[in-house]
């Protein structure tokens, strides 16, 4: 999700591996928090259904949803002004720079890129926000020409509007603002021209059963605390600072999972609005909810 570039993707590493170490998970160790690579176009629900996990980002929404829930380890707040020190994030809606578009607005009757259809950032914030326009929709009219197949990641997304598979895309703005930190070649080539509500964070979850263990594990659980304590003090260490700021990172926190109830009342509300109403022509058939 976050893995932007090799560079970023390094960052990741080392910051997460120097935290393990605080925690004392590092590899080797007889309990170890091991690097695993998940590139895309991996489906992240692949992912999320490990029963191992002990630092994954997941997407607010499908956290919200799945039951049992993964354990909440931490969530980030980033550190542009914009984020307002919050664990929160929303949707920039991305059109080509050299595009006469200049709304949202405009876009409609055009191709519209989601990365996959339960994605909070990458659809369903988007649907949210055409929802709450008011149009005279019906199930007829439809408001895009074409819904294109999933990108998977917001790097995928944004790439679509760059090479012209897609008008516009919603782009989670955390990934964004780690795009204009350390690929500025392709954010200089979109503008931004609205964005959604503010919704909470993708959190690092680990699995119930960490590490293998069965669900409930007690020691499993003593591991998780101790990453997720090492994980909100990191922003005390100095050594840790670099990495933070290279990641776009404040520091961590820990919200309450009911936080991210909000998501799950809002995906039943907004997808059944558009059962109901025609959002493209033509629509991969990956988004029909």
């Amino acid at each position: 999700m976050y893995g932007v570039s090799p560079e970023v993707s390094r960052c990741w590493r080392l910051l997460l591996e120097s935290v393990a170490a605080v925690a004392g998970l590092r590899a080797g160790a007889g309990a170890a928090l091991e690097w695993l690579e998940h590139p895309a176009p991996a489906p992240l629900e692949q992912l999320w259904n490990r029963p191992d996990m002990g630092a994954v980002f997941m997407c607010g929404l499908p956290f919200s949803r799945i039951r049992p829930q993964p354990v909440l380890v931490a969530a980030p707040i980033p550190s542009p002004p914009a984020f307002g020190g919050e664990p929160r994030y929303w949707s920039e809606f991305v059109v080509r720079d050299d595009s006469a578009f200049h709304s949202v607005h405009d876009t409609f009757g055009t191709r519209i890129a989601f990365t996959v259809p339960a994605s909070q950032s990458g659809c369903i914030a988007a649907l949210e926000y055409f929802q709450a326009l008011g149009l005279p929709l019906d199930a007829r009219t439809a408001l895009f020409a074409e819904i294109i197949a999933p990108t998977i990641t917001p790097l995928g997304a944004l790439d679509a509007v760059i090479r012209g598979a897609a008008d516009i895309a919603p782009i989670d703005s955390y990934a964004f603002a780690l795009l204009r930190a350390h690929r500025p070649e392709l954010t200089a080539r979109v503008r931004v021209v609205g964005g959604t509500a503010p919704t909470p964070i993708p959190p690092l979850v680990a699995s119930v059963g960490a590490h293998g263990a069965a669900p409930g594990d007690g020691e499993a659980r003593r591991h998780v605390e101790e990453l997720s304590l090492a994980l909100l003090a990191a922003h005390t260490d100095p050594t840790l600072q670099p990495m933070l700021e290279q990641l776009q990172l404040q520091r961590f926190v820990r919200p309450q999972p009911t936080a991210y109830d909000v998501l799950a009342s809002g995906f039943a509300a907004t997808t059944q609005f558009w059962r109901a109403r025609r959002l493209a022509a033509v629509a991969h058939p990956a988004f029909v909810w």
